[in-house]
């Protein structure tokens, strides 16, 4: 009886959105930005998940975070295979902010090794908003700011602007900049993040605090939610001073206190810069491993 209910309210809700779509082409009840949303959305069953997903996102990410069993299930499995993100250098995130061509859609089929959610689809240079992260909101306390995660690119910007008045304020290039900047100085990583919903497309940069984040959660459960930048951290023993912050600050607790020093767990590390930039002594460096995967350096896809 409950799952007929449930059916009838979602079919419900497609109805609706049906006729929204239809009114909203003619320009009357539909927001100016939901037609280019559902279009990207593709069939109705992602244009309902992704409609609820971009405008109630608070809710969507604090139902998954706080009330849906954890662990590495079937169900886990699955969400990460149709909803996950690639750690990105630094570097590579402002790459992709300060990007001055397109690039056109294709398939990133190498860099991120999943089957759904891999596209990549940007105008140069891309629209950029700055967003509330709902995951550190999903936390009694939590890391402060909170408006740091990047919507990029057409339609999703529109969107959540749209949507979501004074949750989401576009960017400037110097301010998208400014803000993985910041981040990555407060030790955060960088991460790109593709959904099916989405059409599949990359849409979002999140920067990601290791006490907060559900993609970092899910990663210690044994979920792989995040796939490597394609780089490791590489310690030097003799400038090393042994004063575990790289420790501390791993979103991934990658790096332990050894003997001779501190050592780096290569399976656990995903090379996303949080230790070398918060290395006093700069003693980490990020180093290409093959072994790690392909970078996703939209220099090198343009």
């Amino acid at each position: 009886m409950i799952l007929a209910i449930l059916g009838c309210v979602v079919l419900l809700f497609i109805v609706l959105l049906a006729v929204l779509w239809i009114v909203g082409e003619r320009g009357r009840l539909m927001m100016r930005s939901t037609p280019a949303f559902f279009r990207a959305a593709g069939g109705w069953g992602a244009r309902l998940h992704a409609y609820i997903y971009g405008r109630w996102t608070g809710r969507y990410v604090d139902f998954l975070l706080n009330k849906t069993p954890s662990g590495n299930g079937s169900g886990a499995a699955w969400l990460a295979e149709h909803y996950h993100g690639k750690v990105l250098t630094h570097d590579h995130a402002e790459a992709i902010v300060t990007l001055d061509h397109p690039i056109e859609e294709r398939d990133l089929e190498q860099i991120v090794p999943y089957k759904h959610a891999r596209k990549l689809l940007l105008d140069g240079p891309p629209d950029v908003a700055a967003y509330e992260c709902y995951c550190r909101h999903s936390r009694a306390e939590h890391c402060q700011p909170t408006q740091v995660c990047m919507v990029i690119g057409k339609p999703f910007v529109d969107f959540v602007l749209e949507h979501n008045p004074g949750k989401a304020r576009r960017l400037t290039r110097q301010e998208a900049v400014d803000l993985l900047r910041e981040e990555h100085e407060r030790g955060h990583l960088h991460s790109a993040w593709f959904k099916d919903a989405m059409g599949d497309r990359f849409y979002s940069i999140c920067n990601c605090c290791k006490c907060c984040c559900g993609g970092i959660q899910a990663m210690r459960g044994g979920v792989r939610m995040m796939a490597s930048s394609g780089y490791v951290a590489e310690i030097d023993r003799e400038l090393c001073g042994r004063c575990a912050t790289c420790v501390d600050v791993c979103p991934f607790n990658a790096i332990a206190t050894g003997e001779d020093g501190m050592v780096r767990d290569w399976e656990k590390c995903l090379g996303c810069g949080a230790c070398e930039v918060k290395c006093p002594n700069q003693a980490i460096h990020m180093v290409r491993d093959a072994r790690k995967g392909v970078p996703l350096d939209v220099r090198a896809l343009a």
